[in-house]
């Protein structure tokens, strides 16, 4: 009989069936005097104990400006300690989390705060050369008063709270605005009997966090996770990477992702280790420091950012040995890439793993017991209590071991849905409770997966199917190649035609055909781009989390070949 694609894993560890807050608030009982968080560019330092005061002090906050179970609350900053202190909160008394990226401009906020019917946005005066607050005035013109209306087209929002992260009182800038120092005092008659019974009437099936999606194709959808899909989420990982009390993680990726909320944020708390936050937003330099200062023994980032890390100048001057684990997910991981981690940044046991938002995020994940080629060839198996198989896109049929197909997960794991699209939802979770990915990849005969692109970026040349990340594995074993995206353009004769973009290590100088040579040697001749474009860093069209936009690559390369 055919083994087909299918891997279901069991759990030595039953599900958790509580409450974000309510493990949180176990886990300060025990660790109350250890350091929970770290805020290296704020110089702000929190025991567990300090952390749940802070929590306590604006969750009160929260209920005394009217906010509660189900409330919708915003947050739109960089990484900081006041991020985390909304994060708990909103957990502590059932609010839902809104995610906002720091890069939204106005037609980008109007969006997400539209679709997410969202009632409160938390926010930081400013980001580079964002002022956020002449954008949300812009698009919610009622701060400009007291009293009102803020916005005909947002009826749902009622409160814009302003704070500055470098601790200074932050100035009024309209009167519709409240400060930090305001929803402080709002708590004032709030009992910490209502606050604990707030917390204690809550379901781990409620909702508590809506993420956008990373927009890599479009326009982003809301994504509804719940108590349930996160917090045992953030557990999973923990065990995976053999997570405790005496870790110190270094977070350099956004908290707004969900790879910054749950798998490093929530992650941490949830076992009492400390969490370090370099920097309000990557940079490289500040990681590495951190690192060195803070003794991290975990590090977590996409490819993009390791590779950052690795070239920065002044490398050898850190001493990174206080490493011992991590995750690298995000993007797909070049092989090369994870040696030079494992080797140069001695995280050796520095684990790769793949996921979606919908899946809150992690499915899968290597084990630092893998043999090499299987931790930087697969991105491993799935995690317990998670159910995983790979489906011909075209029949729905489960595949044979080894055959490329599409990844689908069910499980704990999948969120709820799209929130206020159910069309969107059906169409992503089947009548069976599958979540489909629109990720390719094949899975062997033990469960382990390997990525060969997405759905949407399969290339169809001449009849032949084309897988880009196979291409782009290859391009990553050339000595001289930093980076490189492959991807499909129309073709008037086959169909569609390869474009590979790569960008040349130190700036050495690359040649076509070199390159094309280079590659006929390990492919078929079909799958060797016919186009290829050097480009600097700064060049591919990126999401804030590292991950390319092949869509926005594409529209430009057919402008290219078209002029």
């Amino acid at each position: 009989m055919t083994q087909r694609s299918y891997r279901h894993r069991g759990g030595d560890q039953p599900l958790l069936g509580t409450t974000v807050y309510g493990h949180i608030r176990d886990i300060v009982s025990r660790f109350r005097r250890r350091q929970a968080v770290v805020s290296v560019h704020q110089g702000l330092t929190l025991t567990y104990g300090k952390l749940e005061d802070a929590v306590n002090d604006v969750a009160r906050g929260l209920v005394g400006l009217g906010f509660g179970r189900n409330s919708r609350i915003a947050i739109w900053s960089t990484n900081n300690l006041e991020w985390i202190l909304i994060q708990l909160a909103t957990a502590r008394i059932g609010a839902v989390l809104v995610n906002l990226n720091p890069a939204y401009r106005k037609r980008e906020l109007e969006h997400a705060l539209a679709r997410a019917a969202v009632e409160c946005v938390v926010m930081i005066p400013a980001f580079k050369s964002s002022n956020y607050v002449d954008i949300v005035t812009a698009a919610v013109p009622g701060l400009k008063e007291r009293d009102g209306l803020l916005s005909a087209t947002l009826p749902d929002l009622k409160r814009v709270i302003l704070f500055d992260p470098s601790g200074r009182e932050v100035e009024r800038p309209h009167p519709g605005f409240t400060t930090w120092n305001e929803l402080v005092a709002a708590g004032a008659d709030v009992t910490q009997t209502e606050l604990d019974s707030r917390t204690d009437e809550l379901d781990t099936d409620d909702p508590i966090n809506i993420q956008f999606t990373s927009g890599t194709t479009g326009f982003p959808k809301a994504v509804v996770l719940t108590h349930h899909n996160i917090l045992n989420n953030a557990i999973a990982c923990a065990r995976a990477t053999h997570f405790t009390q005496w870790d110190r993680l270094c977070v350099a990726v956004p908290f707004y992702h969900c790879f910054g909320m749950v798998v490093s944020n929530l992650m941490t708390l949830s076992v009492g280790a400390c969490l370090v936050i370099p920097s309000e937003y990557f940079d490289a330099d500040a990681v590495l420091r951190a690192v060195d200062t803070q003794r991290c023994t975990a590090l977590h980032g996409v490819p993009t950012m390791f590779m950052a890390e690795l070239d920065h100048p002044n490398f050898a001057d850190f001493s990174l040995r206080s490493l011992r684990t991590g995750i690298m997910a995000g993007a797909p991981c070049p092989p090369p890439l994870l040696e030079r981690v494992m080797t140069e940044m001695h995280d050796r046991e520095l684990l790769v793993g793949y996921g979606q938002t919908e899946s809150s995020p992690v499915t899968h994940l290597t084990t630092r017991d893998d043999t090499f080629e299987r931790r930087v060839m697969t991105v491993g198996t799935n995690l317990p209590h998670q159910e995983t198989k790979v489906i011909d896109p075209g029949t729905g049929a489960t595949v044979p071991i080894g055959e490329v197909g599409e990844i689908c997960f069910r499980g704990y794991h999948v969120m709820r849905g799209y929130y206020g699209d159910q069309q969107a939802t059906a169409e992503a979770i089947d009548p069976s409770g599958w979540l489909h990915s629109g990720d390719l990849g094949t899975m062997d005969a033990d469960g382990y997966v390997r990525i060969t692109g997405r759905l949407k970026d399969m290339v169809i040349r001449g009849g032949e199917n084309i897988y880009p990340r196979e291409v782009e594995d290859i391009l990553y074993t050339h000595p001289n190649v930093a980076k490189a995206a492959v991807f499909g353009v129309p073709d008037d004769r086959l169909g569609e035609e390869l474009v590979a973009w790569i960008k040349p290590r130190n700036g050495i100088a690359l040649a076509e055909d070199e390159l094309r040579t280079f590659l006929a040697r390990e492919l078929a001749h079909y799958k060797v781009p016919r186009y290829i474009r050097f480009v600097d860093d700064d060049e591919f069209p990126m999401t804030v989390t590292g991950k390319i936009q092949k869509y926005r690559m594409r529209q430009m390369a057919i402008r290219e070949l078209a002029s």
